[in-house]
């Protein structure tokens, strides 16, 4: 009962710190990204912009993603449940895309450095 109390009572400032964790880096590697796409002059062609972007995107995402699963301890309802699940779903898919994507960037990156050896 004690640990049940203390769990429903901890748990929504860690998740809340998480999730704030991942807004925060959301927001600084967007600032970033806006001043090195100023820096370079708003060439569309570079690609470490949106690289750098969508990995700071991923480890956003992971934090959100830790926080959901942090919430699962103190689910109470199906309806809770199912919400949170859906939201963890989406969130999962959202990491694999943008893995996905960071992949194929980074190989296309290096392909025209191999090409001029």
């Amino acid at each position: 009962m004690i640990i049940e109390e203390f769990l429903e009572l901890i748990i929504p400032y860690i998740t809340g710190s998480l999730e704030a964790i991942g807004v925060a880096i959301i927001t600084i590697a967007a600032l970033r990204g806006i001043f090195q796409f100023i820096k370079n002059g708003f060439d569309f062609r570079d690609d470490k912009v949106a690289i750098d972007f969508a990995k700071a995107m991923s480890l956003s995402l992971e934090f959100k993603l830790a926080a959901e699963i942090i919430k699962t301890v103190i689910i109470r309802t199906i309806d809770e449940f199912i919400i949170l699940a859906a939201v963890a779903i989406l969130r999962v898919v959202l990491t694999f895309v943008l893995h996905w994507e960071l992949k194929n960037g980074t190989k296309n990156m290096e392909l025209p450095e191999e090409k001029s050896i």
